[in-house]
């Protein structure tokens, strides 16, 4: 993604003015109102003041300030001008306004994609998770916001937000991805940035309640196997879920990367099923109705089901995100200049556990390599890869390969290809984790290309 340009250099050559509250203490409004003659002095002054914190205040995001930051003037030499003091940006921390990465928006509106290739280690900040919504992201006040467990259970239990939270909790890394993540690449290499192309997926720290917890609270009753998780955005978007990943490692998550949910992930209340299809992650959760059967909802009868154009069939459910990689440096956005040292770094992730190992080719496949994994290695997080790479400035693609601990093998687009065949219309193209292909050009230029090579 193209940063915009940095803000010019202004030379500050006189210390920064304390914004000064333009709000009374309430003794001094009692003074002025016993003395009108004070009074109009104070107010005067009090404007006066107001007028001094307004011209001291920082300017907002406009042209040069990126969303999340604030513009501030840039001094030459930093060490010569006393820096700003805390609490101009209202108490809740900004970003530099030299950090200019942001969401791409989808052109139909529903999604926002995670900008990869500037991703640093394995968890995405909240502000660029990406997004899926089926009819926009609701307004909930957490107050009034509640959880029904009904249907087949023996105490049919509604829980507040502060229900849930005097419950246990328990924090755990997980990624998230939709299911129609990296869709447009199965058929033809049509993408040019790594957002547009896999920017679906994200990796986060997320803290709740277990599912398990909320259930055994309600009782199961004999028979029950299935439960519907249902959203309170206008879609009242629902999934069917089976109680054996409900009772295993589910999480009633209230909170993310350290603080409550954002109102985009689900806020207050989201579902987190650790490995599996993004959309079953239900946001906005409010109920659970335990069955002895899958609802058939529209989601998992309409959409979300995978066609297999060999077998003639087609896949209701398609839970668990099979292993995948992806090298995020370099990428197309990103031109190699010149031969010489570069390291090559991505990351890996399976909704089946941890990643065991990454190899990395550099010849199309003649050879591959394993890459070093960074730890922490988590189960069904993402994990950063890294290998180093001396490129002689001739041709060539670049590759990676991940394995599970499973033992499955991310496949190339070939072999996805001979098991689920091709075509332009239907859902073959889901669940698409083939391997990505760059091929390196010998001007340094990077293009998307589909090549299965030797793999």
């Amino acid at each position: 993604m193209t940063k915009k340009s940095k803000p010019q250099v202004s030379d500050l050559s006189a210390t920064p003015v304390l914004p000064v509250s333009g709000r009374q203490p309430k003794s001094l409004a009692q003074t002025a109102d016993q003395d009108p003659t004070r009074r109009r002095l104070l107010l005067g002054a009090a404007a006066a003041a107001g007028a001094a914190a307004v011209a001291a205040a920082p300017k907002q995001a406009q042209a040069i300030a990126p969303p999340g930051a604030v513009e501030y003037p840039v001094p030459v030499d930093p060490t010569q001008v006393p820096g700003r003091p805390p609490g101009l940006n209202g108490g809740y921390g900004t970003r530099s306004q030299f950090e200019t990465e942001v969401r791409e928006w989808s052109g139909s509106g529903t999604s926002s994609r995670t900008p990869l290739a500037s991703s640093e280690g394995t968890i995405t900040p909240s502000a660029l998770h990406f997004e899926r919504h089926h009819n926009g992201i609701p307004e909930i006040d957490p107050e009034e916001h509640s959880l029904l467990v009904h249907g087949m259970v023996k105490r049919p239990l509604t829980f507040t937000m502060a229900d849930l939270k005097r419950l246990p909790s328990t924090s755990r890394v997980a990624f998230i991805e939709c299911g129609g993540n990296s869709a447009g690449e199965y058929h033809a290499a049509r993408g040019k940035e790594i957002h547009n192309m896999h920017g679906l997926v994200s990796s986060s720290e997320w803290t709740g309640v277990a599912l398990s917890t909320v259930l055994r609270e309600a009782g199961l009753e004999s028979g029950a196997a299935w439960l519907l998780a249902e959203g309170r955005d206008a879609a009242m978007l629902s999934r069917s879920i089976p109680l054996e990943k409900a009772l295993d490692d589910a999480v009633l998550a209230y909170a993310q990367n350290g603080e409550a949910l954002r109102p985009e992930q689900g806020y207050p209340l989201r579902l987190l099923l650790p490995g599996w299809e993004g959309i079953t992650n239900v946001k906005w959760l409010h109920r659970l109705d335990v069955s002895d059967a899958p609802f058939q909802t529209r989601e998992e009868t309409s959409h979300y089901t995978d066609l297999n154009i060999v077998t003639g069939e087609a896949k209701q459910f398609t839970f668990v995100m099979a292993a995948k990689s992806l090298i995020l440096f370099p990428h197309p956005e990103a031109k190699l200049e010149g031969p010489g040292f570069f390291e090559i770094t991505g990351l890996a992730w399976s909704g089946r556990g941890k990643i065991k190992r990454v190899e990395v080719t550099t010849d199309g496949g003649k050879n591959w390599h394993l890459a070093e994994l960074q730890e922490p290695v988590l189960s069904k997080s993402q994990t950063r890869f890294r290998f180093p790479w001396v490129w002689d400035g001739e041709p060539t693609m670049l590759q990676s390969r991940a394995t599970d601990e499973t033992g499955y093998v991310q496949p190339s687009i070939r072999q996805l290809k001979e098991v689920r065949g091709d075509a332009e219309r239907g859902n073959v193209n889901y669940h698409n984790n083939a391997i990505q292909t760059w091929r390196v050009n010998r001007g340094g230029t990077i293009e998307n290309v589909h090549f299965s090579g030797n793999s």
